[in-house]
């Protein structure tokens, strides 16, 4: 693995010839700075002068972020690393939280909130530095992005990072609405990574693929990802993903990558503050020295778990996440006690749960009880008959009318462990999250290449007629700053190839065998039988954790209405898991009510109902944040585990009043009996 540090003033370390300036004409050992040995090809530094540029806006501020007018690329076939860096940071912020000002932002949280919660009529912009480089393990397959924000509000003698793995499967900057905006307020440097899913992307037709900074290009050398297909492979205006396509299961080792940010981190800081010895940077920050709390949400904040569940060199000092897309292992014999009734069912994987929610969520959706819920409308009536239908003909139901069918694929789901809590979200998130993470996840567990068909699903440009079709060049231009890495995403759609009347968008019109209008039940059923494989079920035991943290602090924020990633399978197991298996747990578990996954959802004018139901995760990650900084930096004790019962905004869908403080109360010091969650034995106990 030979690196090209060109960029950096740092050539000249090569030149030294020894680890220590010792033996080289000085008297005493002095470390020198050297980058660790995962880190490949070139590292990058920018500087950002905090107004026309800077680390957590691009120069953007809060009123741009804000604005519904996107960042413009200036010469559209030619885009420029700075401006497709400004445009994903714009979609990424706003894919995380929700950017209304009645829905919080501005007001609880954004760039203009300082760290102590005060609004302020600052645009909220942070200069500093950003180094960006590669991970890869010598094969140029991983290719993981790194970055580190160092703000110039950094306090060298009193040190600290924030860990932020991307959300989902986003690019590098999918955390910077979350741990990004709270590390860089704070005054400490972010490690960011991208976890090895990323945004990559390779349109089989053009040869396009993207380079670290987003930038499309033929050249495959130091690409994010390229695709491996079998000789003679047929394009079709297909389109494949990194995380779906690279064959390499990058899930198992996202808490390997979040380590290897904490370390980059670390010589960034060096390079950047530590003191010079000749033309060589020494070594100041140190993990014994520098305070680091892992961080980020959803599948970055699993990725923080997982890193300190690894960390056998003590980089982390304390956790704090929301939303872990974390799947424990079943080890220990823990049980969780939700009121007086003991959870069955729980603790399955996500690709189990997932092809669960595939499967009967389109029939649920039609249920007179959710007839209100958001993005109903999303749900094709006759295409939701259908499958009621198709799952009844094939013995999955039992009912007869489609209104006893939708009935009993609501029990179906219920059973299957998502809360009653969920229900209302079932139809939003069949429209627009679960087949995209059924589909890319089958394949990643299966090693799926590209060619593979897998279930017949594949990912292409469609056009007007729903059917695959050439891409739109200045639009794949796009996709790093744009997209969020799986598909449905940045104009590329999930389409069914084994749709019989020919290839359409899944969903549009896609039917099984027969041509039944049914949301291709076929290919529902084909994922659910795939998740059994003896591969897939060797890959997703490899992803599983045992929630052994080394008595690391953490806290773990979760949403109780999460239809995305159910509590039944993610955080409570993973908690009572952790009680059992980790002789000296310090983990606080706080269930937030009136909470689900998608806090962007909350402000979206298309999803009217979700601004009077839910607040905001996001406000509890912060005061998570704030809880584990404090607890480390003064001692301050952690809150105890508890349900906190928020206040729904009310009102009329789609124009729910303003939120305040009322809606999202505190963290108890000491909860009632009533909100606290216990545990003892084995048994963890959620209050209803």
């Amino acid at each position: 693995m030979k690196m090209n540090l060109s960029l950096l003033a740092i050539g000249t370390m090569a030149a030294v010839g020894c680890a220590t300036l010792a033996g080289c004409g000085s008297d005493e050992a002095v470390a020198l700075n050297t980058a660790p040995t995962f880190v490949s090809g070139t590292i990058q530094r920018v500087a950002n002068d905090g107004a026309t540029n800077d680390l957590l806006t691009a120069g953007l501020g809060k009123t741009g972020l804000q604005s519904a007018v996107a960042p413009t690329i200036t010469d559209a076939a030619n885009p420029i690393a700075s401006e497709l860096r400004r445009l994903a940071i714009y979609n990424n912020y706003r894919a995380l939280v929700d950017m209304t000002t009645n829905g919080g932002f501005g007001v609880l949280y954004g760039p203009n909130v300082d760290a102590g919660g005060v609004v302020s009529t600052s645009e909220g912009k942070i200069g500093g530095v950003e180094y960006i480089a590669y991970s890869d393990d010598g094969t140029g397959k991983q290719n993981v992005t790194m970055m580190v924000q160092i703000p110039s509000t950094f306090k060298a003698d009193s040190p600290c990072i924030v860990t932020a793995a991307s959300s989902g499967s986003r690019g590098v900057y999918g955390a910077i609405a979350t741990a990004g905006e709270w590390g860089l307020k704070k005054g400490c440097a972010v490690a960011y990574t991208d976890k090895g899913t990323g945004n990559g992307a390779h349109d089989l037709a053009s040869g396009t693929v993207f380079d670290i900074n987003g930038r499309p290009t033929t050249a495959t050398n130091g690409a994010q990802f390229v695709a491996t297909t079998p000789a003679g492979t047929v394009a079709n205006n297909r389109v494949a993903f990194k995380q779906a396509h690279s064959q390499q299961n990058s899930e198992k080792d996202w808490g390997k990558y979040t380590l290897q940010a904490v370390k980059f981190a670390l010589f960034a800081l060096n390079q950047e503050l530590a003191p010079k010895s000749g033309n060589a940077s020494t070594v100041k920050f140190t993990a014994a020295n520098t305070l680091v709390i892992a961080s980020s949400v959803s599948n970055g904040g699993a990725a923080a778990l997982m890193a300190g569940e690894l960390d056998t060199e003590n980089l982390i000092d304390g956790i704090a996440v929301g939303e872990p897309q974390i799947q424990p292992d079943g080890s220990g014999g823990a049980t969780v006690k939700f009121g007086t009734a003991t959870v069955t069912g729980g603790g399955k994987s996500l690709m189990d749960y997932t092809a669960q929610g595939m499967l009967y969520q389109p029939c649920a959706a039609l249920a007179a009880s959710v007839a209100a819920a958001p993005g109903a409308a999303f749900i094709n009536a006759a295409a939701g008959a259908g499958r009621c239908a198709s799952l009844a003909a094939k013995g999955l139901l039992t009912s007869t009318t489609t209104a006893t069918q939708a009935d009993e694929a609501l029990a179906k789901i219920r059973a299957a462990g998502w809360l009653p809590e969920s229900d209302l979200l079932l139809a939003s998130h069949f429209a627009f999250a679960v087949p995209a993470i059924a589909v890319t996840y089958i394949n990643s567990y299966a090693a799926a290449n590209v060619a593979d068909n897998l279930c017949g699903y594949g990912f292409a440009a469609t056009g007007a007629d729903f059917k695959p079709t050439a891409f739109n060049p200045l639009t794949f231009l796009r996709v790093f700053a744009i997209g969020n890495g799986i598909p449905p995403t940045a104009g590329i759609n999930i389409v069914n190839f084994n749709n019989p009347g020919g290839a359409i968008v899944e969903g549009a019109g896609s039917a099984s065998a027969g041509s039944k209008f049914d949301y291709n039940l076929d290919g529902a059923q084909c994922i659910a039988a795939k998740a059994a494989d003896a591969a897939v079920v060797a890959n997703i035991k490899a992803v599983q954790r045992s929630g052994k943290l080394q008595g690391k602090p953490t806290i773990i924020v979760h949403g109780r209405n999460d239809a995305l990633v159910p509590v039944n399978h993610s955080s409570r197991p993973y908690v009572a898991q952790n009680k059992v298996n980790d002789a000296n747990s310090k983990l606080t578990y706080v269930e937030v009510t009136n909470a689900q996954h998608f806090d962007a959802f909350i402000g979206n004018a298309a999803l009217a109902g979700y601004d009077t139901r839910y607040i905001p995760l996001h406000v509890y990650f912060n005061r998570a944040m704030d809880a584990m900084y404090d607890h480390l930096k003064i001692g301050k004790a952690l809150p105890p585990s508890q349900v906190v019962r928020t206040n729904p905004r009310g009102g009329t869908p789609g124009a729910a009043p303003a939120i305040s403080a009322a809606n999202v109360p505190a963290f108890s010091a000491a909860p009632t009996a009533a909100d606290a969650i216990t545990f003892s034995g084995t048994t963890l106990t959620i209050p209803q």
